[in-house]
């Protein structure tokens, strides 16, 4: 599902349990300096990660002040993110002119601790190449490195690295709870392009060899990917940026089915099965 850009007006743009996607959370949040916002989700653990601007947050009464670090764009620096236990009221508070939050979710009935993530605590990993046209970075602010502190949420941000090319390639899916071959887990992406006039497409094939559906997606555009095959590609000439929330059914780590067709894609594509390793 594609859900064109537009002012949610800090509202959720996936509240608690929506149909295509239960088990993700995800809102933007846009403030000006001194403006504030407060939130709880019961359910639902979170994660704040300011897109640009810097905001002070309280999370029942741990304070974490000056997150984020980026002013023009999401290029700008590293991510940083505070982890929001199941249920608790955070509050955000903007210090700078203006401020853009990102805040990610999955459910969860655990009540765990709170914590920051700080921009030289990403975890990184870069894969692909420019030659198979699939050469992107990931940082992920909430990955394995927190596995013992966080319930079923996985938290990134990834980048195409140069300009056009594919992400998500090889194809896969995890819809469905058989391990080991695969898991459960509901994805919602934001995107952003740079310049921010670009675009790119997002695909979904249901079944493998089958027609599928394609979404043209532009700065801002939130996709929802419930079950399927699931590639993207940006334009020729143009940055892509996406914020990746991901929601495990039964468990924290991701297990991805690749798509039989292009499995053998896997073979060609240098660092992939580090990218793998790396959604614990």
């Amino acid at each position: 599902m594609h859900i064109a850009p537009h002012d949610n007006q800090n509202k959720p743009i996936v509240d608690a349990d929506h149909d295509l996607v239960p088990l993700n959370y995800f809102n933007i949040v846009k403030l000006k300096k001194g403006e504030v916002f407060d939130y709880t989700v019961p359910g639902y653990e979170t994660c704040i990660v300011p897109a640009t601007g810097t905001v002070d947050v309280d999370i029942d009464g741990a304070a974490y002040p000056a997150l984020g670090n980026r002013t023009v764009d999401v290029w700008d620096g590293e991510p940083e993110g505070v982890y929001v236990p199941t249920g608790a009221h955070a509050r955000i508070t903007c210090i700078t002119d203006t401020t853009e939050v990102f805040i990610a979710g999955a459910k969860f009935d655990k009540v765990l601790e709170p914590f920051d993530v700080r921009g030289d605590a990403i975890d990184l990993v870069q894969y692909g190449s420019d030659d198979t046209k699939t050469h992107r970075k990931i940082k992920h602010i909430l990955g394995a490195n927190h596995h013992d502190k966080v319930g079923r949420l996985l938290v990134s941000e990834l980048y195409t690295v140069g300009q056009g090319g594919w992400s998500g390639f090889p194809s896969h899916k995890h819809d469905t709870d058989r391990l080991p071959d695969e898991t459960r887990h509901d994805e919602t992406y934001n995107f952003r392009f740079r310049p921010d006039y670009g675009s790119g497409v997002q695909m979904l094939q249901r079944e493998d060899n089958k027609p599928g559906d394609a979404y043209h997606i532009m700065n801002g555009s939130t996709i929802l990917i419930d079950k399927g095959y699931h590639p993207c590609a940006v334009l020729p000439g143009y940055e892509m940026y996406y914020f990746t929330i991901l929601g495990g059914l039964s468990q924290r780590s991701l297990k991805q089915y690749f798509q039989p067709t292009h499995a053998a894609q896997l073979h060609t594509i240098p660092g992939i099965m580090d990218m793998v390793a790396k959604f614990k």
